[in-house]
């Protein structure tokens, strides 16, 4: 080894790489095609997958945390841009094969789970400091981003692809078309950064939408203070029926709902979508635990 040569294990990632046969001739070889009941469109981009990898920087010191990688696309760019480790959830057994061969190539970085992410506690099977990346499969994103925002702390980031429509949601701003539910309840525990747009092209088969990749950090704490089930019960009654008024919206609480507006110093002619999230967490607050 030369005097100017690095160590092996300062190489870097791509050096150690072993030689990697093509996406396409993996799903060929495997009969991976993307089935629609499962949400899956595959990303077999390397320059796409490696950027959103990059999004999720650093990755050396973190283990990390895919949904639903189908033939290994992401999973490779995660392994390539110097993961020190990943663990792959999966629940189509017809890609587990194809995960296998890449675990392989990559001896004791890639550690492959079989089953239904919505029913896996992630943070419970992978040691901190976390971080989730994933493209995650569009019928199932919002509620996996629900799940995981009520434990948002067990993670350093979460850096996920959405449909762009979703995604414009998680960022909206009171006031927004897109406001809603979602937003509330996103930037409540955590910051949004949309990090950049995915064609429907860059797909096998090809979406009929455009993708957005979401950066998430978890705050600190929350922006204010309340009990997470409380606030997705307001937000889904107000933004249930968000052209009304909310001393109407909020009647399906089955709470006093003048009461609960004058407890939270709210004017019950608001409509959801004026409310900042702070409101939203004083509405939360003052909501019985259980509806009379």
């Amino acid at each position: 080894m030369s005097p100017n040569t690095p160590p092996p294990d300062r190489l870097a990632p791509e050096r150690l790489a072993p030689e990697l046969p093509p996406l396409r001739e993996i799903i060929r070889r495997f009969e991976l095609g993307a089935r629609k009941s499962l949400g899956q469109n595959f990303l077999l981009d390397l320059n796409l997958t490696r950027r959103i990898a990059r999004a999720a920087a650093p990755l050396e010191d973190s283990n990390i945390i895919e949904v639903g990688p189908g033939p290994g696309g992401l999973t490779r760019a995660l392994l390539l841009e110097g993961a020190q480790h990943v663990t792959a959830i999966e629940r189509d057994p017809r890609c587990i094969a194809a995960l296998r061969e890449l675990e392989a190539a990559f001896p004791g970085r890639l550690t492959i789970v079989e089953g239904d992410a919505l029913a896996i506690d992630a943070a419970s099977i992978v040691p901190a400091p976390r971080k989730i990346v994933a493209n995650l499969p569009y019928n199932i994103a919002t509620p996996l981003l629900i799940g995981w925002l009520g434990n948002a702390r067990a993670y350093q980031s979460l850096t996920l692809m959405f449909q762009k429509e979703v995604a414009a949601r998680l960022a909206a701003a009171p006031g927004d078309d897109a406001y809603g539910r979602l937003s509330v309840l996103t930037q409540w525990r955590c910051t949004v950064k949309l990090a950049f747009d995915v064609p429907p092209q860059a797909f096998v088969p090809a979406p009929k939408v455009t993708s957005t990749v979401v950066h998430l950090v978890p705050r600190a704490a929350p922006l204010a203070e309340c009990d997470q089930a409380s606030l997705e019960r307001v937000t889904a009654a107000a933004f249930g029926q968000r052209r009304k008024m909310l001393r109407s919206s909020l009647k399906s609480l089955g709470a006093d709902t003048a009461a609960l507006l004058a407890a939270a110093g709210i004017d019950g002619t608001a409509r959801a979508e004026e409310l900042s999230i702070e409101q939203f967490c004083a509405l939360a607050r003052r909501l019985p635990t259980s509806p009379r």
